[in-house]
């Protein structure tokens, strides 16, 4: 049995699969160098647990003079962390941070009441075939550290807890799962693993956290005698476990955690519960009020105008 997405993109869960709630597919956005492939927002669902935006780009090649290029840009009332299988970005931000990331590593960045930041292929890479896959992803904060001092947070692979089971490799990026915990910083309760599973694999997913979603990378997973396909996102029923088995194997990421309280209101880069904290931070950055970002001075993002 396969799963019909409808045509906006997000299905109802059903009888055939009680454990789901609903499917989102996703919206291609243009970012310059390539495409992404966006799940969160969506059109009827803004949060999945803190987890605001979320996009999946790659895996793509860029020729030797096909760079990334985010020029500076500002940020409030959230957290980014960045989650590679291919390729290298160097970060810069206004505190003085310079981090490259490689897969299986975590940048995370809280950006709190202000942090502007680039992302860019290094120098030692430009002039060279490269290849990028990865996801980049926003959480809400918290309205009691919407205004939190900014900081930034790297950890190396070799940090991150990860737990062997049979034919299933499970890796704890941020937040607790299956009894371990992730060293990162985290502002509410989160849940963010990549689980890669070989043929055959089976793993249950517990309903320990309130929200909860699968999205798929690479290969079928089969739950509830359901068939669901590559780059579609499972928000799961709360209360319910969900046993993912993996006839051909299967790489997918779990992600969720408590409900954020309260609406969140998104302009561009800015996240914030009240709209007059997004009109100022609008003003701040047109007006050139956001710090600088230490040797990525002389450009910048302009302000969208929608």
């Amino acid at each position: 049995m396969s799963w019909q997405p409808a045509d906006d993109g997000l299905c109802e869960g059903s009888e055939a699969c009680p454990s789901v709630e609903e499917v989102i597919r996703p919206k291609e956005h243009d970012i310059g160098a390539f495409s992404v492939r966006r799940l969160l927002p969506s059109d009827r669902r803004k949060l999945v647990g803190p987890f605001i935006f979320f996009d999946h780009f790659g895996p793509v090649t860029l020729g030797p003079d096909e760079n990334i290029d985010v020029r500076p840009h500002p940020h409030i009332g959230l957290a980014t962390l960045s989650w590679l299988w291919e390729g290298t970005i160097l970060h810069r931000d206004s505190l003085g941070y310079e981090q490259e990331i490689q897969p299986g590593e975590v940048n995370w960045m809280t950006a709190g009441r202000g942090i502007v930041h680039s992302e860019r292929t290094p120098d030692r890479l430009r002039g060279a075939e490269k290849r990028i896959s990865g996801l980049q992803i926003w959480m809400a904060l918290p309205q009691e550290y919407e205004e939190a001092e900014p900081s930034f947070q790297h950890y190396g692979a070799d940090e991150l807890p990860v737990i062997q089971r049979d034919r299933v490799t499970i890796t704890i990026i941020a937040g607790c799962a299956f009894g371990e915990t992730a060293p990162v910083s985290i502002y509410s309760e989160t849940l963010y693993a990549d689980i890669r599973m070989d043929a055959g694999g089976v793993v249950t997913l517990p309903a320990d956290h309130a929200e909860r979603a699968v999205y798929l990378l690479e290969g079928e997973v089969t739950i509830e005698g359901v068939e669901f396909a590559p780059g579609e996102m499972l928000v799961l029923r709360p209360g319910l476990e969900a046993c993912v088995t993996a006839p051909g194997g299967a790489h997918f990421v779990w992600l969720g955690g408590a409900p954020i309280a309260g609406d969140r209101i998104r302009f561009w880069n800015f996240v914030s519960s009240s709209r007059d904290r997004i009109n100022r931070a609008k003003e701040d950055w047109r007006e050139g009020r956001f710090p600088r970002v230490p040797g990525d001075e002389d450009e910048f993002i302009p302000l969208p105008e929608k």
